[in-house]
């Protein structure tokens, strides 16, 4: 679930382009009383109105989809059932699409710290840094985000304050039978974005939420489809492995 953008446009990898007009006016140096200084740069609050007006636009954006699992082949009567496969470094790696990252680090035996590329935004390079956590358990498989923050200019990490975004992507199966056995993932993603520059502040949160909420839910009808190939391939392909090794050669 890897994100990166130019100047002007927002890409998910492997998941189309996205302008990303409607949001960036939330991404401003924010007016306080009086002026602050950020490096060689200050900046001046027109009114006191301005930090009364501020508003907090929801964008939502949910998947649930559901695909038959493939039929993998037994070695003299052992199974490897995906709930096995997903309690793997390998498949964790792959949920979290490790290959797309600037960097990947383990926190804890679950929670990973995930640095995405560096990317330009409104003439500023920043790096998005995501603190997952992944829950294996017997019947499911649930990711989590932590934190979302962003790394880079003082400018741009002051936007850190500004916004709140939840993530979790929980992923269940069914394989009491081989024929209906079945993989379901249920992903919510909610972004919580503080207004406070104009004209912005002076419309209806609405005229951010309505096309923010389009763009998430694009990106989702995307992104979902796209992660669930990848993880059958990558169960195929696990399994095949494990009945390589126990397989007499």
């Amino acid at each position: 679930m890897i994100l990166s953008t130019t100047t002007t446009n927002t890409k998910w990898h492997g998941c189309g382009s996205f302008s990303s007009s409607d949001i960036l006016p939330v991404l401003k140096p924010r007016k306080k009383i009086g002026v602050i200084k950020v490096g060689n740069e200050s900046y001046r609050r027109e009114s006191e109105s301005d930090e009364l007006n501020t508003k907090k636009a929801n964008l939502s954006a949910s998947r649930k989809e559901r695909v038959q699992l493939p039929i993998i082949p037994n070695y003299e009567g052992k199974k490897f059932p995906i709930g096995e496969f997903l309690s793997q470094p390998c498949a964790i790696e792959a949920l979290l699409n490790t290959n797309a990252l600037k960097s990947f680090q383990c926190l804890s035996p679950n929670t990973y710290r995930c640095t995405l590329q560096r990317l330009k935004l409104l003439n500023f390079e920043v790096a998005p840094v995501l603190d997952l956590r992944v829950t294996p358990t017997n019947q499911d498989c649930t990711v989590e985000m932590l934190s979302c923050k962003f790394e880079g200019s003082k400018i741009m990490e002051q936007q850190n304050n500004h916004f709140t975004a939840f993530m979790r992507n929980r992923m269940s199966w069914d394989t009491s039978s081989d024929e209906d056995s079945f993989l379901e993932v249920d992903i919510k993603l909610n972004l919580i974005l503080e207004i406070y520059t104009r004209p912005f502040t002076m419309m209806p949160v609405s005229t951010v939420e309505r096309p923010g909420n389009l763009m998430l839910q694009a990106l989702l009808d995307r992104l979902v489809p796209l992660l669930l190939q990848q993880l059958l391939q990558d169960y195929s392909k696990w399994v095949h492995q494990q009945l390589d090794s126990v397989s007499p050669s």
